[in-house]
C-alpha cells in the first residue's frame, strides 16, 4: 500500500450476518404467528368435534336399551340437542376447575377409555365377518349414484383420516411437560412413535373389519350406527366409554386456548381488575379456589360458541372431514418440514430438499381436495 493512502474499511462478518439474522427473526415470529393461528383454530375445531361425538354416544345409548327394550324394528328416534347442551353445560364447570390440565389422572382415564371402546369396535367387527362367514364389500369401496359423488365420498374420507391424527396439535405442549434427562425430544419421538403404530393399527382394524362385516351398509361410526344391536350392554359400556374419554379430551384440546388468551389480555391489559384480580372461594367440604371474573365469562363464553356452532352443524362424518382437512397439511406437514430444513441448514435444490417440499407440495393438494370435498359434503347435508 503506498504511503498516504487510506485502508478501506473493511465489512466484518458480524455487520455482514446482523440483517441476516434481524430478517430471519422477522421471518420466524411470522410464521410462529400463523402457526399459532392455525393451533388456535384447531384445538377451536376439536371442541366442535368432540360436542358432537359425545352427544352422538350419549343419544346412542338410549337408542340400545330402547331396541333392547321395544325390539330391533321399533321407531327409537331420538335429536342431539338436549344431549349437546348438557355436555356443554358440564364443560362449562370444568373449564373453570384451576390446572385441570395438570391432572395426572387424567391422561390414564383418557387412554384407558379410548383402548377400551376401540378394542369393543375392533371386536365387534370381527365376530360379525365370522358370523356371516364371508367378506363384504369391494375393493372399490362404497358405490355412488354418480362419479361426482364418489369423488366427493374419495375427499370426505381423506379429511376423515387426516382428523384421526391430530396429535400434532398439542406435541408441544406434551413435550414441554416432560422432564430430562433422556433429552424431551428423544422422548417425545418414542412416544409418537409408539402412539402412531397403536392407532393406525386400531383405526384400519375398526375401518376394515367394519367394512368387511357390513359392505354397503357399514354405518360412519360403529358404536353409533347401529351396525351392531346386541350385546346391548356393550354397546352402552363401548359409548360411556367414549363420552368420558371425550369429557377430559375437550379440556386437554381447550386449556391451551384458554392459557394463550387469557395471558394475551392480562399482558394487554395489566391494570385492569376484571380480567387480573382474583377471588377466593371457599364451598363447603371443598379447598378454597381462586374465581376470576375474566376466566369466567371467557370461557363460560367459548364452551357456548363451540356448542351453538355444534347444534347447527350436528353432522359427525362431514364436520370431522373439514376439520381434518384444514388442520393437517398446515400443522403435521409444512411447518414440521419448514423447520427440518432451517434446523438441518438442508441446501436448495439438493436431493433431500427437493423430495421433502415434493412432499409437502403433494399433501397440501391432497388436503385442498379433501378440504373441497368435505365442505361440499357438510352443506349438502344442512341442506337436505
Amino acid at each position: 500500500m503506498a504511503m498516504g493512502e487510506e485502508e478501506e474499511p473493511q465489512e466484518t462478518p458480524l455487520l455482514r450476518t446482523q440483517p441476516a439474522e434481524t430478517s430471519l427473526k422477522r421471518t420466524g415470529k411470522k410464521a410462529a404467528w400463523i402457526c399459532g393461528t392455525f393451533v388456535e383454530i384447531s384445538l377451536y375445531g376439536v371442541g366442535i368435534a368432540y360436542t358432537i361425538t359425545s352427544a352422538i354416544s350419549m343419544r346412542a345409548i338410549q337408542k340400545s336399551n330402547c331396541y333392547h327394550k321395544e325390539g330391533h324394528e321399533a321407531k327409537c328416534e331420538y335429536g342431539d340437542t338436549s344431549y349437546m347442551l348438557i355436555f356443554g353445560a358440564v364443560q362449562i364447570i370444568l373449564s373453570q376447575i384451576p390446572d385441570f390440565h395438570n391432572v395426572q389422572w387424567l391422561s390414564i382415564i383418557a387412554a384407558v377409555m379410548s383402548f377400551a371402546y376401540s378394542s369393543i369396535g375392533f371386536a365387534l367387527g370381527f365376530a360379525q365377518v365370522i358370523e356371516n362367514g364371508y367378506v363384504m364389500g369391494s375393493i372399490t369401496g362404497v358405490s355412488a349414484s354418480s362419479a361426482i359423488d364418489k369423488v366427493w365420498n374419495i375427499s370426505q374420507a381423506l379429511g376423515d383420516i387426516a382428523f384421526a391424527f391430530p396429535y400434532s396439535l398439542i406435541l408441544l405442549e406434551i413435550q414441554d411437560t416432560l422432564k430430562s434427562p433422556p433429552p424431551e425430544n428423544e422422548t417425545m419421538k418414542k412416544a409418537s412413535t409408539i402412539a402412531l403404530v397403536v392407532t393406525t393399527f386400531f383405526y384400519i382394524c375398526c375401518g376394515g373389519f367394519g367394512y368387511a362385516a357390513f359392505g354397503e351398509n357399514t354405518p360412519g361410526n360403529l358404536l353409533t350406527g347401529f351396525g351392531f344391536y346386541e350385546p346391548y350392554w356393550l354397546i352402552d359400556f363401548a359409548n360411556a366409554c367414549v363420552v368420558l374419554h371425550l369429557l377430559g379430551g375437550y379440556q386437554v384440546y381447550s386449556q391451551p386456548v384458554f392459557a394463550t388468551i387469557e395471558k394475551w389480555f392480562a399482558d394487554k391489559y395489566p391494570n385492569s381488575e376484571f380480567i387480573n384480580h382474583n377471588f377466593s372461594i371457599k364451598l363447603p367440604f371443598l379447598p378454597a379456589f381462586g374465581l376470576n371474573l375474566f376466566r369466567v365469562c371467557f370461557r363460560t363464553a367459548y364452551v357456548v360458541s363451540i356448542t351453538v356452532i355444534s347444534i347447527i352443524f350436528p353432522y359427525f362424518n362431514q364436520v370431522i372431514g373439514v376439520l381434518g382437512a384444514l388442520n393437517f397439511w398446515p400443522l403435521t406437514i409444512y411447518f414440521p418440514v419448514e423447520m427440518y430444513l432451517r434446523q438441518r441448514n438442508v441446501e436448495a435444490w439438493t436431493t433431500k430438499w427437493i423430495m421433502l417440499r415434493a412432499f409437502s407440495f403433494l399433501v397440501f393438494f391432497l388436503a385442498l381436495f379433501a378440504l373441497i370435498g368435505s365442505v361440499e359434503e357438510l352443506i349438502s347435508a344442512k341442506l337436505s
